[in-house]
């Protein structure tokens, strides 16, 4: 008999009021729901994807019908007893860029929210705010359980004020978390809050993409995959990643490039959406990464292509827009 997987997602299930960057409305439910849904449709019977989440009590009923559509997904870790969740409102200036509010919060996930799931193949960590994840729950699960440990880093790298606005900041903790983490997964912006200095000029300090840069990518990856993680994953916007792992010593590089969509109608929850297709990728516990990262591929292109959660398509139909873009795939 096949195996049957077990994939936690973890993260909010934020209320989110988008405007596109053609001005267009639109309201749904995100973060997680994304790499949740994304992910169920590509287990199609062959395993269980398990959203791990804390929730508003008027969120609830909205969230179980939209999750009740797909056979895979368990909903027995989404709790609303704290009668918590995210609210965000997003404004996109162009199709990558945006301003971020957030007016409702959930508390962290805790080591007690993911022991019931300790039997899971791979935990997918997509945060999208500094406090949401407790790194005791990441220390937690490296202790108990063999499940990878993907994480987004997103969330370390965003904060929040008290009047809700949403600010990138250094993630000055990284190598506390780093011996829990198996994947780390980031964009460029994300890495530039992770790769510091011991001293700015104040120009510097604007986090301006053409400024960043890319030369700073090796150096971060050799120092962070001597601290435990076993893959460093580097988003680089519109072109693709670069998957950057160690063998006997040495740093290796690739660049997989991105499924190419002409018409791009939303792309909110293409970074969730990439950290879902690793987990995927890399359920079979395999060091499979620059694979791992053409599933990651393939949904971030798929939740470009609408507003709604039917921009996921099963496992044969992704994996033959796979084979379109990606000619050594299988």
């Amino acid at each position: 008999m096949a195996k049957k997987y077990k994939l936690a997602v973890v993260g909010p299930i934020p209320r989110d009021h988008i405007t596109t960057h053609r001005g267009d409305v639109i309201e749904k439910y995100g973060c997680i729901t994304h790499p949740t849904i994304g992910v169920a449709q590509l287990l199609n019977g062959e395993g269980t994807v398990y959203p791990i989440s804390h929730v508003r009590k008027m969120d609830m009923p909205p969230i179980r019908e939209i999750f009740s559509k797909y056979p895979a997904i368990d909903m027995s870790g989404v709790r609303d007893d704290s009668d918590t969740g995210d609210i965000i409102k997003l404004r996109f200036l162009d199709q990558n860029f945006r301003e971020e509010k957030q007016t409702a919060f959930m508390l962290p996930i805790m080591p007690a929210d993911v022991e019931p799931f300790l039997d899971c193949d791979a935990f997918i960590f997509v945060p999208i705010t500094d406090h949401e994840i407790a790194l005791e729950t990441l220390s937690y699960i490296k202790k108990n359980s063999k499940g990878l440990i993907i994480f987004d880093g997103h969330g370390p790298t965003h904060t929040m004020t008290i009047s809700g606005h949403r600010h990138k900041k250094f993630w000055v903790e990284r190598d506390q978390w780093l011996p829990f983490i198996d994947v780390l997964k980031m964009n460029l912006e994300e890495s530039w809050c992770t790769w510091f200095r011991h001293e700015y000029e104040e120009h510097e300090l604007t986090g301006n993409l053409e400024e960043i840069g890319q030369d700073h990518l090796r150096p971060m990856a050799d120092y962070i995959l001597d601290k435990g993680p076993r893959a460093l994953i580097i988003t680089t916007d519109a072109t693709g990643c670069k998957v950057y792992t160690k063998k006997n010593g040495e740093l290796i590089e690739e660049f997989v490039p991105s499924i190419f969509m002409e018409n791009v109608v939303d792309t909110t929850g293409c970074g969730d959406s990439f950290a879902g297709g690793l987990g995927y990728g890399l359920k079979d516990g395999k060091d499979n990464f620059a694979v791992a990262a053409m599933y990651a591929n393939a949904l971030g292109a798929q939740r470009t292509q609408g507003t709604n959660f039917e921009v996921f398509k099963n496992l044969n139909e992704t994996e033959a827009l796979m084979q379109l873009h990606y000619p050594n795939f299988k």
